[in-house]
């Protein structure tokens, strides 16, 4: 959620700014804006609400001069969506602009305090208390933008990035965070700062993630300087950060979702190498070897993430549990932080976040290494803050996933998972040597199989246009499936509005039975399992009272295929590595609705993609 750029150097700020706001759409906004050092001594901000092709409209007939800016998309938090709540924010005198992301959790007292000494506020928002707060500490103490920062800082609670010029400073860009990601990318004679680094990449690969507590330092002509507030230095590794355009752009796809859903059997694949061996024997993770008596040592593992990551939660549950026997509980990251969990220092926690930024999973890794757990995190972003504070973990090295919807995260989530349990089970002799082989072998075959499963893509194309106008759909699934349905659901929520629930299929008779006719679609998942003949006497029952069931069956069945009024066929492999393939017909079918009802399919109304703040 929200996004900001920052350039200083020798090219024109503008282009910069507009084009890495472009990059950034992806995390959700309502606003955008940006503020410009112009060469005749100017701060100029302009901002207005809805798209960054909207500001660039309106910046059209403006002066857009100048090597130095910041810019901004913002997700409203504190003041409805407008173009006055809309960031960069001046400061009173307007000689300082701000640009922040997270929130001031006392602004309110704040602000209070600045109106009694008569300072007046144009917007609804906490930023402007944190920008007035600083030029109030510049003149009152005769600071410089720095020093002005750091004193400011230390009366803020809450979590931010922020990054702010001073027209009276020209040649320098100020930014700070904590609990908030801020990268900066360093070339010659050149800086750019971005909440990630897909705005960066076009100009340099060189950059640094700031820790938390950091004030980064960018001025023409010299080194990056970071310092905290008390104005230690601090040593900044600058490394090379291993992504390119083609990972950030459509590609020829109509939606970066389409594509990133038809990149899974890549991604996957470099998920595995190196961690799986060529003859696809044995499972090989450096977090386990180093970690691996601490890990085997664990009485329990205990699953932390929101959303989508929470589902592959759940698979990973029961991966864990039956092949490594340790016992798993998956908990809500925003219900673990605030329910005083039990908590001890025999307990693994996992957390798993795409993005490894998400508040509350962040939050519930602070709350459980207090009490001693070991922390384990399956992260996609790189040098992100959950990698940062875990004990150790594996990245699942999907590439960058712009799509608010999640899709290649989640299979690359599971492969993790399942890769971590292989790996465990192997070690703690709680599995057979055959059938480590045989799930090991499976696992490896799993891009091939999806390779096979997307040329379902044209045929679920075409069977979504008749779904298209249902108002409810059920999702229901047994064992493995289960979360599949929950996750089939949750995607077609978020990206077609239509309401969904997921359900284990023999939860139907408790309850979501009542609601099924001739204008409920049911989406069955029914592969060739131990299950099978449950879920089949499920469809009947669904069928009986006249229900639209389309069924994810395994190839060549016979059973189902006669029942259900649509059939989808998958291909076979090993009953745990099912959800893998199961859930591609379920993401393409929310997708290809969605399409239909022409909505904004990467970007959902009312979501972002990281959730960076409670």
């Amino acid at each position: 959620m929200c996004g900001i750029v920052g350039y200083l150097g020798k090219k024109d700020a503008y282009p910069v700014l507009i084009k890495g706001l472009g990059r950034l759409e992806y995390r959700g906004y309502d606003s955008a804006g940006l503020a410009l050092l112009n060469s005749d001594g100017g701060l100029n901000v302009y901002k207005t609400k809805g798209k960054v092709k909207d500001l660039d409209t309106f910046c059209k007939d403006k002066n857009i001069s100048g090597t130095v800016g910041i810019a901004h998309t913002r997700w409203a938090t504190h003041g409805e969506p407008s173009s006055v709540n809309a960031h960069p924010h001046y400061s009173e005198s307007k000689n300082l602009a701000i640009i922040h992301n997270g929130i001031i959790e006392n602004y309110a007292d704040l602000k209070k305090k600045l109106q009694s000494k008569g300072l007046t506020f144009r917007s609804d928002t906490d930023t402007e208390v944190l920008v007035q707060l600083i030029e109030y500490i510049q003149n009152k103490k005769k600071l410089d933008l720095l020093s002005s920062v750091q004193v400011a800082l230390h009366e803020v609670i809450g979590a931010y990035s922020i990054a702010l010029l001073d027209k009276r400073e020209p040649d320098q860009i100020i930014a700070a965070c904590k609990q908030s990601p801020l990268v900066i990318g360093v070339a010659e004679d050149e800086f750019f700062l971005a909440s990630d680094a897909s705005p960066i990449i076009e100009y340099t690969d060189k950059v640094a993630y700031l820790e938390d507590g950091s004030i980064a330092v960018m001025k023409r002509g010299e080194n990056l300087k970071v310092v905290d507030i008390l104005n230690r230095e601090l040593f900044q590794k600058i490394q090379t950060v291993d992504l390119n355009l083609g990972q950030i752009e459509k590609g020829g796809y109509p939606h970066f979702m389409l594509k990133e859903i038809f990149e899974q059997p890549e991604c996957l694949t470099n998920c595995m190498r190196g961690r799986i061996n060529v003859e696809a024997t044995n499972v090989t993770l450096s977090a386990v070897i180093d970690y691996k008596e601490r890990l085997l040592a664990a009485k329990r593992i205990i699953i932390v993430a929101c959303g989508t990551s929470w589902h592959a939660g759940l698979i990973g549950k029961q991966i864990i549990e039956s092949l490594c026997r340790i016992p798993v509980e998956v908990e809500y990251a925003s219900e673990f932080r605030y329910r005083n969990p039990v908590v001890t220092d025999n307990d693994v926690v996992i957390a798993i976040s795409q993005s490894g930024e998400t508040a509350d999973t962040l939050a519930a890794v602070k709350l459980a290494k207090q009490h001693g757990a070991f922390i384990y995190g399956i992260c996609n972003a790189i040098g992100s803050s959950i990698p940062r504070a875990t004990d150790t973990g594996s990245y699942i090295h999907v590439g960058p996933e712009i799509g608010v919807a999640s899709t290649k995260a989640f299979t690359g989530q599971v492969i993790v998972l399942t890769m971590l349990a292989l790996a465990l089970a192997k070690e703690k002799h709680t599995i057979d040597e055959d059938v480590y082989t045989k799930i090991v072998k499976g696992l490896s075959n799993i891009p091939e199989k999806m390779e096979e499963t997307l040329k379902l893509n044209d045929r679920i194309s075409r069977l979504s246009r008749i779904f298209t106008y249902a108002r409810n759909f059920l999702y229901l699934g047994r064992g493995y499936s289960y979360p599949v349905a929950l996750e089939g659901a949750l995607k077609l929520k978020e990206i077609s509005y239509i309401h969904a629930e997921g359900y284990p299929a023999a939860e139907m008779k408790h309850g979501p039975i009542a609601l099924i006719d001739s204008d409920m679609p049911v989406v069955v998942i029914a592969t060739r399992n131990a299950m099978y003949e449950k879920v089949l006497s499920n469809i009947q029952e669904i069928k009986a009272r006249k229900g639209k069931v389309i069924a994810l069956v395994s190839k060549g069945d016979e059973t189902i295929s006669k029942i259900a009024d649509e059939v989808i066929e998958l291909p076979d492999t090993e009953e745990c590595l099912e959800p893998l393939l199961a859930t591609i017909p379920l993401q393409l079918l929310a997708y290809h609705i969605a399409v239909c009802k022409g909505k904004n399919v990467d970007q959902p109304r009312n979501l972002a993609k990281s959730v960076t703040v409670e």
